[in-house]
């Protein structure tokens, strides 16, 4: 019989991975990540956006659902800094706590990608066999549609509203984490440390936990990031069609929707929305893009 002691011992030595201290590890990666001018750039960005929608109150005095038809379509001024909509509500204050709800439909919609797709990739490429097959002919299926028609074609099953776009929009997200989790797995199940652990007497389950995962997540957090600005998008178009969160409550999406009929007349209320969407994109894919430079093992040492 296996002594489980050992097990347990053989187990840990090789989920530690490199004999590199940790934290000289983690310094590396951040020396790499702040010679990265663009990515420290769209850190800024999202730390501005972050910081904006978290003091909306202090920003901004006005009530973003408080109609004023009395001062409907106002231009920028110093008492509405970017205009108001077309019934008087103040369209920074809108935007500020339209923030809350685009970034969180975003950071949920990846988390549930991520607890979703990540554990189906890692069984799927650790088993392979019909539980392979039968996950990728899923995956297959929910990549040949567009992201925004998946997104369309779930809402119309589940129906309008925060929690079914949230719902909509993550699983658009899984295919991405299924397919990057299989990579991985496929070529970390033949490492050594992981055939020692399964000599040692280490289940399926325990080595995925172990061993898979710790070792695959570091393009896992790559495409969260990146992922963040593409479903941040994604439901700003279900917004812009009527098909996301719905008003009055302020959202970008359905605030570009409605600004979209008075483009001419108060172009103010669809630009500042579609800044906002732009530049917290921007933010997510420069930030994804030095986090990705600065877990490249190739660039390590240089």
């Amino acid at each position: 019989m296996i002594d489980e002691a050992a097990t347990r011992a053989a187990s840990q030595t090789a989920a530690e991975g490199p004999a590199e201290p940790r934290r000289a590890v983690r310094r590396e990666l951040l020396v790499r990540f702040r010679r990265n001018r663009a990515a420290v750039v769209g850190l800024a960005l999202l730390v501005l956006f972050f910081l904006l929608a978290l003091a909306a109150p202090l920003v901004s005095p006005y009530d973003p659902l408080q109609n004023r038809l009395v001062d409907a379509l106002q231009d920028p001024s110093a008492a509405h800094p970017l205009g108001t909509d077309h019934l008087g509500r103040d369209t920074l204050a809108r935007i500020l706590y339209g923030g809350r709800y685009s970034l969180l439909i975003g950071f949920l919609a990846v988390g549930l990608g991520l607890i979703v797709g990540v554990p189906l990739g890692a069984i799927s490429g650790f088993y392979g066999g019909w539980v392979d097959l039968v996950v990728q002919r899923v995956v297959d299926i929910l990549l040949s549609f567009p992201g925004i028609l998946l997104a369309l074609s779930l809402v119309a099953i589940l129906g309008i509203g925060l929690e079914n776009v949230i719902i909509a929009v993550g699983l658009g997200a899984v295919p991405a984490f299924v397919r990057l989790v299989r990579a991985s797995t496929l070529s970390i199940r033949e490492m050594a440390y992981v055939e020692a652990a399964r000599c040692l007497g280490a289940t399926g389950p325990l080595m995925i936990w172990r061993h898979v995962l710790p070792n695959a997540m570091a393009p896992v957090i790559v495409q969260a990031t990146l992922g963040l600005g593409s479903t941040l998008l994604t439901a700003a178009g279900l917004g812009f069609l009527g098909l996301g969160v719905q008003q009055p409550t302020p959202e970008w999406g359905s605030m570009l929707g409605e600004g979209r009929q008075y483009i001419f007349s108060s172009p103010n209320m669809a630009t500042f929305p579609g800044l906002a969407i732009f530049m917290t994109v921007l933010g997510f894919n420069l930030a994804g893009d030095g986090l990705r430079d600065a877990l490249d093992p190739s660039l390590r040492g240089r």
